[in-house]
């Protein structure tokens, strides 16, 4: 029986959350609200939902024991759920699906996006090229460059990309600029917005199309092991994925709930993006969390080798999770998770995205200590393919 009930009427997870927007934005929510609320359990909805999951997606992704890596740690075991399986390479696509049906829903036509890594611009443009929807992806110009491979997947699925070049020009000034299309579009436009952060609904409606990642690890991880397991871990930038495979066990309090923040070049460098770990509780983006900012409240620059998570806040469950101590966040620096990347590679033949690679680098550094009946579950959000000439760049190598 479910007994977490967050968040409240109003989108709030304790003192986190809300929405916090111009005013000229109020009538969009409220709509989108009004709109996700009808459908969110509608038998219809779900089903068409359910049918896009398994047959365009390819769901369920499985789970994976890491064997060799395991054996040579000497600890805990580690197994991995496979979202790097799904079409488009990553768990983007869950949150997509469901976001794009709603838009139909509601008789949008034109579909607007935000995207660091890549990945969530490049699932928004495949699934507005399967429902024939005009689709703008916007992307900070650092994260066109760094992710040039996604920018021209994007391309090729019909999207058109739009380079931000304001600000620090990553994903906190991609969402920016989105959020000014949305205002100036409000009409015809539907803003799927890739992380469980901003304004209320889209905390809870992220975090509720991603809960699928969860919720067959539920069923699959006795199926495979006879049991949940102890510790479960992933990467939190904004946080969806994690909040996707954390949700459904929020109610299972002897697993573990661990995510793992990108530590850059170590917090005291103020080259990293732990806003957990290092900010301080203010609003960004239409909600109240933790979020990286100096003493007069001036968002921070931030840093991660990966673009996926270098965003100066959170998804306002996580700040939540974390004060109420129901899940504990860790660090991993860019070094850390360059040599998970490589590790992985080389050990299970599996080539992890840079964002998941911070999560196996804690599984990594947690086996060894732990018991060997201990189980470790690792969300490998997505790919590494997209990566790769930002591995070969530190690794010395030019492509």
């Amino acid at each position: 029986m479910t007994t977490y009930s967050y968040p409240d009427q109003k989108g709030h997870f304790g003192p986190f959350g809300g929405s916090f927007v111009a005013e000229t934005l109020v009538h969009a929510l409220t709509e989108l609200r009004e709109a996700y609320d009808t459908y969110r359990n509608d038998p219809e909805f779900l089903r068409e939902f359910h049918y896009e999951l398994k047959h365009f997606v390819g769901r369920p992704s499985p789970i994976y024991h890491a064997k060799r890596w395991s054996e040579q740690l000497g600890g805990a075991q580690i197994w991995f759920k496979r979202e790097d399986l799904n079409h488009t390479g990553a768990h983007k696509v869950n949150n997509c699906i469901g976001q794009i049906l709603l838009a139909k829903r509601m008789g949008k036509t034109r579909i607007i996006a935000e995207t660091g890594a890549g990945q969530h611009g490049v699932a928004t443009a495949t699934v507005a090229a399967r429902y024939g929807l005009e689709c703008i992806v916007y992307m900070g110009s650092e994260d066109v460059k760094r992710q040039a491979s996604n920018v021209y997947r994007m391309k090729l699925l019909g999207a058109t990309v739009v380079a931000v070049d304001s600000g620090s020009r990553t994903l906190k000034d991609a969402l920016n600029e989105a959020m000014r299309d949305w205002v100036t579009n409000v009409e015809n436009t539907f803003y799927i917005i890739g992380t469980v952060a901003g304004p209320h609904p889209y905390p809870a409606m992220v975090r509720d199309f991603q809960s699928v990642i969860g919720t067959e690890c539920l069923e699959q991880m006795p199926e495979e092991t006879g049991r949940q397991p102890d510790y479960i871990l992933a990467a939190v930038g904004g946080g969806s994925n994690a909040m996707g495979i954390f949700y459904p066990y929020l109610d299972h309090p002897n697993v573990k709930l661990v995510g793992v923040e990108a530590g850059g070049e170590g917090l005291t460098s103020l080259k990293h993006s732990a806003s957990l770990n290092a900010g301080r509780i203010g609003v960004l983006h239409g909600n109240r969390t933790y979020v990286l900012q100096d003493e007069f409240g001036q968002v921070q620059a931030t840093h991660s080798i990966s673009a996926g998570l270098d965003y100066p806040g959170v998804g306002p469950e996580h700040a939540w999770l974390k004060d109420s101590n129901r899940a504990h966040y860790e660090v991993i620096t860019d070094d850390e998770a360059l040599q998970a990347f490589h590790n992985c590679c080389r050990i299970e033949g599996i080539m992890p995205a840079l964002e998941s690679s911070h999560a196996i680098a804690q599984a990594a550094k947690m086996a060894p200590g732990l018991d060997k009946d201990k189980i470790i579950l690792v969300s490998l959000s997505g790919r590494g393919d997209k990566d790769m000439h930002t591995v070969a760049e530190h690794s010395g190598i030019s492509l």
